[in-house]
């Protein structure tokens, strides 16, 4: 079993950056790949990033491409979400996530395909 705490999430001007955490509990992170989701009011949840459980591979919504990367720590049990650029329509909670099977060796971009998540964190971008 994983758990998964974010931190990071705040209030920041457009053209500023962020940098989520994702810690996780359990022996077993390293074996996961991880994924960012952001969800706004009023809207379903969407897929922001994904890693291997390497780390040796990434994907990205086009709509953060470029500006957002997402990396992860495995010897600190952690996965990040650096966030540049910023725009007011990236105003979200943003949460991680844990994929359903150990060694995947393809990320996935569906909610369905995630297990264990965290509880959020907001992210507020004034224009």
């Amino acid at each position: 079993q994983v758990q998964l705490v974010e931190s990071g999430g705040g209030l920041v001007q457009a053209g500023g950056s962020l940098r989520l955490s994702c810690a996780a509990s359990g022996r077993t992170f390293s074996s996961y790949n991880m994924g960012w989701f952001r969800q706004a009011p009023g809207t379903e949840r969407d897929f922001v990033a994904a890693i291997t459980w390497r780390g040796g591979s990434t994907n990205y919504a086009a709509s953060v491409k470029g500006r957002f990367t997402i990396s992860r720590d495995n010897a600190k049990n952690t996965v990040y979400l650096q966030m540049d650029s910023l725009k007011p329509e990236d105003t979200a909670a943003y949460s991680c996530a844990a994929d359903r099977s150990h060694y995947r060796s393809q990320l996935r971009a569906s909610v369905g395909s995630y297990y264990y998540w965290g509880q959020g964190t907001q992210v507020t971008v004034s224009s």
